[in-house]
């Protein structure tokens, strides 16, 4: 495999583990049927981020349709939010094929020694890296474009108005999905969330794989990618940048699923670490350019942390983590 370094041991779990984040392909037979399994999912991912960065909005014609509700504008609002409503059906239903995988991955590498088998199953490691990325860039452009809340929001009203007038017939989504939609995409962090339930669900079903292996997993995935970024073990900084949103997804997720969360003084994550590396990372943007004036490529990350993670302001977290993460 030539890229698993043994480095100097902390006290940190994984921190001793490098992952071949560039060219990792799986071992095993076992391993290499759930790679396959996984990656039919998570190949659709650039897709359905491609649709949803460059995804338009139907706001002129809502507009429109509330201000002067003629006929014509109602027809021509209707009309735009239609194929819209569509794309968001297929953002919702890759949510469900992506939380139907996930415990594949989770099993994979949670049913013994979560360090070891990310150590020698570094394919599927990769894998749990490539779903928090596609995680957190998706819940990072949903978050900025309000029109998708907006677009459904008319949708759902005009269908309450069709069922009274007996119009409805011949939707391609109705009631009961469109509250499951609804409920998806109320949240500021869907993706997220969605994951967060489907592991506590996995927990909570699959007894062979203990609590406390998946929350050393995360823990694991968020010291090892930290300490990559910290040695600089990539040179390519998107490679880099990939590594800290999967450090930010391990421990956003982690956060979720411990009780005492990830940032207590005795927590398995070096969150210290975590927000410096991110802090300090000035690496080029995703659209491959930087400014010293503009935000940082990773301060979306570190917002990330500040407001998706449920523990941050508990009386335990000490007061300089709080004060390192608020500047």
């Amino acid at each position: 495999m030539g890229a698993l370094l043994s480095l100097l041991q902390n006290d940190n779990r994984g921190s001793d583990i490098i992952l071949d984040f560039e060219s990792a392909v799986p071992q095993t037979d076992e391993e290499k049927e759930i790679h396959g399994a996984v990656a039919a999912v998570l190949d659709k991912g650039p897709n359905i981020l491609d649709a949803l960065t460059s995804y338009p909005g139907c706001e002129e014609y809502i507009r429109k349709a509330i201000t002067t509700p003629t006929p014509d504008a109602e027809d021509a609002a209707w009309n735009a939010v239609l194929p819209a409503v569509q794309q968001l059906k297929e953002f919702y239903e890759f949510s469900i094929e992506l939380d139907a995988s996930f415990p594949k991955l989770l099993l994979a590498l949670c049913k013994t020694d979560p360090s070891d088998a990310i150590a020698s199953q570094q394919a599927l490691a990769k894998q749990l890296a490539d779903v928090f990325d596609f995680v957190l860039r998706f819940d990072d452009a949903k978050m900025v474009n309000p029109a998708i809340q907006n677009d459904f929001s008319y949708y759902r009203r005009t269908l309450n108005r069709m069922k009274i007038t007996k119009k409805d017939t011949n939707l391609p989504i109705r009631d009961e999905l469109a509250n499951r939609m609804s409920l998806f995409f109320a949240y500021p962090t869907p993706m997220m969330n969605s994951l967060s339930e489907t592991t506590v669900k996995f927990i909570t079903n699959d007894q062979s794989v203990p609590r406390d292996r998946v929350t050393d997993c995360l823990a694991t995935m968020a010291n090892v990618c930290q300490h990559m970024v910290e040695v600089r073990r990539f040179s390519n900084e998107q490679t880099n940048l990939f590594c800290l949103r999967a450090m930010t997804g391990a421990i956003i997720l982690y956060d979720h699923l411990n009780e005492q969360g990830a940032f207590h003084k005795k927590s398995p994550i070096n969150i210290r670490g975590c927000i410096t590396v991110l802090k300090g990372f000035t690496g080029s943007s995703s659209s491959g350019g930087s400014s010293s004036a503009g935000p940082t490529p990773s301060g979306g990350l570190l917002n990330a942390l500040r407001f998706t993670t449920k523990h941050l302001n508990d009386p335990d977290t000490p007061a300089n983590i709080r004060q390192l993460l608020s500047n």
